[in-house]
């Protein structure tokens, strides 16, 4: 090989492996700085059976970005991080519900708003505050920035049944804090305020999002009622409308069951239908869904959603007034929820609570920390070398060295040479 082309074949090598070398450096995992692992069952059947019960997927962090520092990219990519894997509710896609560590202002707070999260939770030292107690109802949304924590541990030694017991009666929004695991032990829970809530709390089993979204009807709502006789019996078509204009004082709150009141006296309610099924009743229902009850007080309690129109059939002649909206679903005077924090294995968390039927959960989850890494990097180390090793055996074999070299046979002297050397043998 002459020596020029010699030159260009070194130049062209040293550059290829170094542009590999360098596209580690460059590659989009790299750049994005991610560097945790995911909760891969955040997108399995087990995610889904969650949502079944009634649970919800909220926010915790991101392991690699600061609350403080910037709460803005931590809520994005957070959200971006749920959004990709899982739905956030039954009653909606989008999460609403975040941890907020103390310390961050009311403008970092709205900062966190303006990416999705409506609630922020919990004790994080905001002067306005939501539910700290029973007569702390919120009254603006920047209340929600403070959600107050009350009824102690869902932990084993930790929490009691008797502050629990105590919180449910004393009504409100009832907010448990929770954590499954610390590093790699489990962390008990305790049995006695699991029973109590699954079969002896008279309250609203809700979460975060669903307890929000039911609040923000309290701003702008539309209902229509008539009613047609039909025999000796009264029908009573109702519907909460589902108005743009309502729609658009909370954008992002869920379409969640809200619970209207009738005054309808002593009259039996003989079915409420829409116009495929009967609704169920909601009598010791505790889990938030569609439905009524009626108690013998001559109140009417129906559940539905904004948008679905239903038939209240009552016999006799009615003279009935809706009377309005209940402060909990289902005319509870308490909701419970459970706060999951710090929730890296869902799978861990929640297997132990498969058999409750009435116990949800507000999972506030993030990812693992760990290395990423991009999934083509192991091929294009191989790749790396692999030619970094034929190149030098090619480099070696044209210096004549190495296992791959031509053997040199031996050259006698030119005939030039020799000539000169008989020439100066003869003087």
């Amino acid at each position: 090989m002459p020596p020029a082309d010699q030159q260009w074949f070194l130049r062209s090598f040293v550059v290829t492996v170094l542009m590999c070398l360098l596209s580690s450096t460059f590659s989009p995992v790299a750049m994005a700085d991610v560097n945790w692992e995911e909760d891969g069952w955040l997108r399995t059947a087990l995610a889904q059976e969650r949502l079944d019960n009634g649970d919800e997927f909220g926010c915790y962090g991101m392991p690699h970005l600061s609350w403080n520092a910037d709460p803005g990219a931590v809520a994005l990519e957070c959200q971006a991080y749920i959004t990709q894997r899982i739905d956030a509710s039954h009653w909606g896609s989008n999460p609403i519900s975040t941890f907020t560590p103390s310390g961050l202002t009311m403008s970092q707070h709205t900062t966190i708003a303006g990416q999705g999260f409506a609630v922020h939770g919990d004790m994080n030292g905001l002067s306005s505050t939501a539910w700290h107690t029973a007569q702390d109802a919120p009254n603006d949304d920047w209340d929600w920035f403070n959600l107050g924590r009350r009824g102690g541990s869902l932990e084993q030694i930790i929490g009691s049944k008797e502050q629990v017991q105590t919180a449910v009666e004393e009504g409100g929004l009832v907010n448990l804090y929770w954590v499954g695991r610390m590093n790699d032990a489990t962390i008990r829970h305790d049995k006695d305020i699991e029973s109590y809530l699954d079969t002896e709390a008279q309250a609203w089993m809700t979460t975060w999002g669903e307890a929000w979204s039911y609040w923000t009807v309290h701003d702008c709502y539309e209902i229509a009622h008539s009613t047609t006789q039909v025999n000796n019996q009264t029908i009573i078509a109702f519907e909460s409308l589902l108005t743009e204009q309502c729609t658009a004082v909370a954008p992002l709150a869920w379409n969640v069951p809200m619970t209207w009141i009738f005054d309808i006296g002593l009259n039996e309610v003989v079915d409420v239908r829409d116009s495929n099924q009967s609704l169920p009743s909601l009598e010791g229902v505790k889990k938030t869904s569609e439905g009524f009850q009626q108690n013998g007080s001559g109140y009417l309690h129906v559940s539905v959603v904004r948008g679905h129109n239903v038939s209240i059939v009552v016999n006799g002649t009615v003279d009935y007034d809706v009377i309005g909206r209940s402060q909990f679903w289902n005319n509870y005077s308490t909701a419970v929820t459970i706060a999951a924090h710090d929730t890296t294995d869902l799978f861990k968390w929640s297997k132990r609570f498969t058999d409750e039927s009435n116990l949800v959960f507000t999972w506030l989850v993030q990812p693992r920390d760990g290395i990423g890494e991009a999934p083509w990097l192991p091929y294009a180390a191989m790749v790396i070398a692999v030619s970094t090793i034929t190149g030098m055996l090619y480099i070696l074999k044209r210096e004549g060295l190495g296992p791959f070299a031509e053997k040199q046979p031996y050259l006698e002297a030119p005939p030039a040479a020799a000539d000169q050397q008989s020439a100066f043998d003869s003087k």
